[in-house]
C-alpha cells in the first residue's frame, strides 16, 4: 500500500497495541509511519461477530478519506483547491456531500479556465462542450456528470451545484475523476509546454537565432 499521505513512500510495519476489551471484544490501535514524507498513518481495529466467530476489522481513521492524486502544483485558484480537497476528505463519510463539493468545485473550474458565462452548472457544462475547446475523452466524461447526476430528475444538482442531496452510486468518486482529468487539461498541461517553449527559446537565443512566435 502506497502511503495516503504522499501516494509516494511505503508505509513501515504496522504497530499495534491493545487498547481495552469490551463485550464485543478487544479492541486495538496501529499506526505506521511513511518512509517518504514520515507522515503518520493511524488504525482502529475494530472486533466484529461473524457467525459467532469474532475477526478484527482493521480501520483507518488517520487521514480521512480515501486515496486521491495529490492535487497539481500548478492550481492556484482557493476556492478550488479548498473544496476539491475536502470533496475528498468526506466522501467515504458522506458520499452526498463529496459530490455537492465537488459540483461546486466543477463551477468554479468552468468558470475561471473555460470562460463560460455564469448560469445553472448544466448550461455551463453545455457551454464549454459547445465550444468544442475539450478533447472527446474529456467532453463525454464531462457531459457523463449530467447523465449520472440526473440532473433532469434532480434540477437541484444543477441550479444549486453546492446543495447536499441524494446521489447516484459512483456519482461522487466520478465527479472527482472528471476534476483531475480537467486539472490536467486546464492546469498541467499548459504549464508543461510553456516550460518546454522557455526552454527551446533559450537554446535558439545562445544559437543566435530568433525565439519562437
Amino acid at each position: 500500500m502506497k502511503c495516503p499521505h504522499c501516494l509516494v513512500g511505503l508505509p513501515n510495519q504496522l504497530d499495534r497495541q491493545y487498547i481495552a476489551g469490551d463485550k464485543s471484544g478487544n479492541w486495538h490501535i496501529g499506526y505506521q509511519i511513511c518512509t517518504e514524507c514520515e507522515n503518520i498513518m493511524i488504525y482502529i481495529d475494530e472486533p466484529h461477530n461473524f457467525s459467532g466467530q469474532v475477526m478484527q476489522i482493521s480501520r483507518m481513521v488517520y487521514p480521512k478519506g480515501i486515496t486521491r492524486k495529490p492535487l497539481p502544483t500548478e492550481i492556484n485558484g482557493e476556492e478550488i483547491v479548498e473544496d476539491y480537497k475536502e470533496a475528498c476528505l468526506v466522501l467515504a463519510d458522506s458520499p452526498k456531500a463529496s459530490a455537492a463539493l465537488s459540483r461546486r468545485c466543477l463551477q468554479y473550474l468552468l468558470r475561471e479556465k473555460a470562460g463560460v458565462k455564469k448560469a445553472t452548472l448544466a448550461d455551463e457544462i453545455q457551454q464549454v462542450l459547445d465550444s468544442k475547446q475539450l478533447p472527446s475523452y474529456l467532453s463525454e466524461s464531462l457531459d457523463a456528470i449530467r447523465n449520472i447526476g440526473k440532473f433532469a430528475a434532480h434540477p437541484i444538482k444543477s441550479k444549486s451545484s453546492g446543495e447536499v442531496v441524494d446521489v447516484e452510486d459512483g456519482e461522487a468518486e466520478w465527479n472527482l475523476d472528471v476534476l483531475e482529468g480537467l486539472f490536467d487539461f486546464y492546469y498541467v498541461q499548459p504549464a508543461i509546454l510553456k516550460k518546454k517553449r522557455e526552454e527551446l527559446n533559450k537554446k535558439l537565443t545562445d544559437a543566435g537565432k530568433p525565439p519562437m512566435k
